[in-house]
């Protein structure tokens, strides 16, 4: 099954197109991560004798979909890692919404504090205790025949739940996202939120990468 996920490999990096479901890293759930399944993977596949290494550079959360970017080194893992922290990243996603916009295109700030018993961001307009300011570009570039919208969000800060809570903010709750005010769930437990592009410098060749991830229905529904 992993195989299939990958995007991108070379002897440093590998890129998977992650499932909705799938976590990157352990949680309380017990479930596999999507680091340990590629471990497997690799193991098998190259037939190797000792342990496999697999950083996790950054994170989606579980039921989202798309482009997670894992380090087969521990230097690649620091050199990327960095890279995240002084936003060396250019995230492109695409988030399917039930209502317009209010605008066509535009760049949302906010304040978001996490409240760590719901599992859940709020959103607040000034700095408070605890708040981190959150950033996000979008613009609307499609409209489906059963009336919903398809925003390319371009994420500039890396907040918890930042673009779900962003977007429901302006009254665009995420297709799915029962958390943050969407009307129903998506038959798999998925929400419609697809990181569908990652560009970055390579931490070894320092060649400049874009890797792009498909989602079928995504395209489907708005003939892209």
């Amino acid at each position: 099954m992993i195989g299939d996920q990958i995007l991108y490999e070379d002897n440093h990096l590998m890129a998977i197109n992650k499932l909705p479901g799938q976590i990157t890293q352990g949680d309380k759930t017990g479930d596999t991560p999507l680091a340990e399944l590629v471990k497997a993977y690799i193991k098998e596949r190259d037939n190797k004798p000792g342990q496999v290494y697999c950083g996790v550079i950054h994170r989606l959360d579980r039921p989202v979909s798309g482009v997670v970017l894992l380090a087969k080194t521990s230097k690649a893992l620091s050199r990327m890692s960095k890279a995240l922290q002084d936003r060396n990243f250019e995230k492109h996603y695409w988030a399917v919404v039930k209502n317009a916009p209010p605008q066509p295109a535009a760049m949302l700030e906010n304040w978001l504090v996490k409240n760590e018993e719901r599992n859940k961001s709020y959103v607040f307009g000034a700095a408070r205790p605890n708040a981190k300011l959150a950033r996000l570009e979008y613009r609307e570039v499609a409209v489906s025949t059963g009336g919903y919208h398809l925003l390319d969000v371009n994420l500039l800060t890396g907040r918890h739940h930042q673009i779900r809570c962003q977007l429901a903010n302006i009254g665009c709750p995420i297709k799915g996202d029962l958390k943050y005010g969407a009307e129903r769930s998506n038959p798999d437990g998925s929400i419609s939120l697809h990181a569908y592009k990652l560009t970055f410098v390579h931490p070894v060749t320092h060649e400049r990468i874009t890797i792009t991830a498909p989602n079928v229905e995504i395209e489907k529904m708005f003939n892209i």
